[in-house]
């Protein structure tokens, strides 16, 4: 096996891994955005409006984040690979 080839699956296994932690970090998310939502709505305290905005803004810049870490690691493999073939030559 050749080192281009090597490379390529270890370039592999990494996205794999990423895909996989980005995977949990939304789940993350998603549990919570459900958990302040759920204690937002049920409390019987009254909690501020700037306090509901503020979580609502923390959740929007969390989930932005995440995306444009999703985004730009794409990105970034897609770079790899296209350097990697191109190499081959």
């Amino acid at each position: 096996m050749d080192k281009i080839q090597n490379l390529k699956q270890v370039m592999q296994t990494n996205k794999m891994a990423f895909d996989y932690n980005y995977t949990m970090m939304m789940c993350a998310y998603e549990q919570n955005k459900l958990m302040f939502h759920t204690y937002l709505n049920q409390s019987t305290d009254d909690i501020p409006t700037e306090a509901k905005s503020a979580i609502e803004e923390w959740l929007q810049a969390y989930r932005k984040g995440c995306d444009d870490l999703k985004r730009m690691t794409d990105d970034g493999y897609r770079l790899v690979e296209k350097s990697m073939s191109s190499g081959k030559k």
